[in-house]
């Protein structure tokens, strides 16, 4: 006899909201792990494969439909014990998204990661894991910019990274890097004096999907 066991998609979507790293969760309100905050989640359904299942929790669980959320997958977690009702196993999508509004869904809401620190089920790991993952990402890809605005300054840039990194960046050092890295950066010919002093450039996001030279957080920036 073939066991069943079922499958569901959790999401790890994070932005930046108020200077933090926040992952969007909600407050679960039936057992198991009554009250405590949960990643967005569902079964997939027979009829769709695992992309079609994350953005259709993306839009229904987390109530984000049609928002600019790039979407990847992160792991799959299938240890027995991971969920004390039966044996699920979940396939974990990653979201990055620029300052997304509110969910249109009861109960969910925007959180700083860090104060995450008990989570349903084995969420926490999961985000942990998404979190590190976008970490890894924005040494190597153009991804930081997906935080970020369609028109940003190498300042807005420079907090991405200060954000998601959790350390803070030498903005001499860190302007020098991404202006040369290829492909990274496209000027507007615009410019802003939004956050006071002299007018800063404005940039858009560039073709390069990874960057040369790579922005390593073992090198001071």
């Amino acid at each position: 006899m073939v066991p069943s066991v079922p499958v569901s998609v959790d999401l790890v979507v994070l932005t930046v909201r108020c200077h933090a790293l926040c992952a969007l969760v909600w407050r679960r309100d039936i057992p198991p792990f009554l009250r405590r905050w949960s990643l967005p989640g569902g079964f997939v359904q027979l009829d769709e494969d695992l992309p079609a299942a994350a953005h259709r929790i993306l839009a229904e669980r987390a109530g984000l439909p049609g928002a600019p959320v790039h979407l990847e997958q992160l792991q799959t977690y299938g240890y027995p014990d991971r969920d004390p009702r039966q044996r699920v196993v979940s396939v974990a999508y990653l979201g990055l998204a620029p300052d997304l509004p509110a969910s249109e869904k009861a109960h969910m809401s925007w959180q700083p990661a860090g104060d995450l620190t008990v989570m349903a089920f084995d969420h926490r790991r999961i985000m942990l894991d998404g979190i590190e993952r976008a970490r890894a990402k924005l040494e190597y890809t153009s991804l930081g910019a997906a935080f970020c605005p369609p028109e940003f300054t190498v300042a807005d840039l420079r907090r991405v990274y200060e954000i998601v990194w959790d350390r803070p960046l030498d903005p001499r050092n860190f302007h020098r890097k991404v202006t040369k890295a290829e492909g990274f950066l496209v000027e507007t010919g615009e410019t802003t004096t939004r956050d006071g002093g002299r007018p800063a450039k404005l940039y858009r996001r560039g073709p390069a999907e990874l960057l040369h030279p790579p922005m390593l957080r073992s090198l001071k920036v």
